[in-house]
């Protein structure tokens, strides 16, 4: 018999991600474009991925297009709102999670999923950057570090300082005042990821605390961030080791689901 071949693309707000499963279990090939719906980034992403597989495109039985940007993907079978796909994909990762923390380039989103990880309830902030990816990102830069930095300067931390401001603009001014200040940098990085966690852990408190909670999106791999929202919801948290890429991935399952392949 055949092998069949899924393909999940999640066309994100600053990213591009693209899985292709053989069989809905096995990962074939995965790949990340840094830029997002509307560039070059999903076609980057996707021939990436099928390179890395020695595939062509005819080869995949189906593509599931996702994320921020997914209604402009040509050629997808299937078009399917994120939040399903995050909690699909968290679900087979998670199988025992109820609460999934998504917090992505431009948005950060709380899932409720049930046993079978169908997508219950969930609540979001779209609006503003803080507590998003974007807001990390604008930090790094004032602070001229990688924001893959950040998480090493966190774990050394004795304490962290306190960030007031709640809008990105201005919490970007109390940072530069701190700098200016002296403060330790350390602790400055602790009080920026303790920020993130503030506003996040008040989106899971309004939605509902459910434990086990999973963690995924791309702010996951921060792991100063992980540990200041443990320490605001006073739960563990699982992280996703394939954080960025699990909507893509939860993509590439729906698209297997929809051929009537999972048993």
């Amino acid at each position: 018999m055949a092998d069949i071949l899924t393909m999940g693309v999640d066309l994100g707000s600053t990213t591009s991600k693209c899985v292709i499963l053989r069989n809905g279990a096995d990962t074939l090939s995965s790949a990340i474009a840094q830029a997002g719906a509307g560039t070059g980034g999903p076609a980057r992403a996707v021939a990436e991925a099928l390179d890395k597989a020695g595939l062509t495109r005819p080869e995949i039985t189906a593509v599931t297009a996702t994320g921020y940007g997914r209604n402009t993907f040509a050629g997808a079978d299937f078009v399917v709102s994120e939040l399903s796909c995050h909690a699909a994909g968290a679900h087979a990762v998670f199988p025992e999670a109820r609460t999934v923390i998504d917090i992505g380039g431009q948005d950060a989103k709380v899932l409720r999923t049930g046993p079978s990880g169908t997508l219950e309830n969930f609540i979001m902030n779209d609006k503003c950057a803080a507590g998003t990816g974007r807001f990390l990102d604008v930090m790094a830069r004032v602070l001229e570090l990688d924001v893959s930095e950040l998480a090493q300067y966190d774990a050394r931390a004795e304490s962290a300082v306190t960030i007031s401001s709640t809008c990105t603009v201005f919490a970007k001014s109390e940072v530069i005042s701190q700098l200016a200040g002296g403060v330790d940098l350390c602790a400055l990085i602790a009080g920026i990821h303790a920020s993130v966690a503030v506003r996040t852990a008040s989106l899971v408190k309004r939605l509902g605390l459910v434990p086990p909670l999973a963690m995924t999106g791309g702010v996951a791999q921060n792991a100063g961030v992980v540990r200041a929202l443990e320490k605001e919801l006073g739960q563990p948290i699982s992280v996703s080791p394939i954080a960025q890429l699990n909507g893509a991935y939860g993509a590439a399952l729906y698209a297997w689901k929809k051929l009537g392949k999972d048993d």
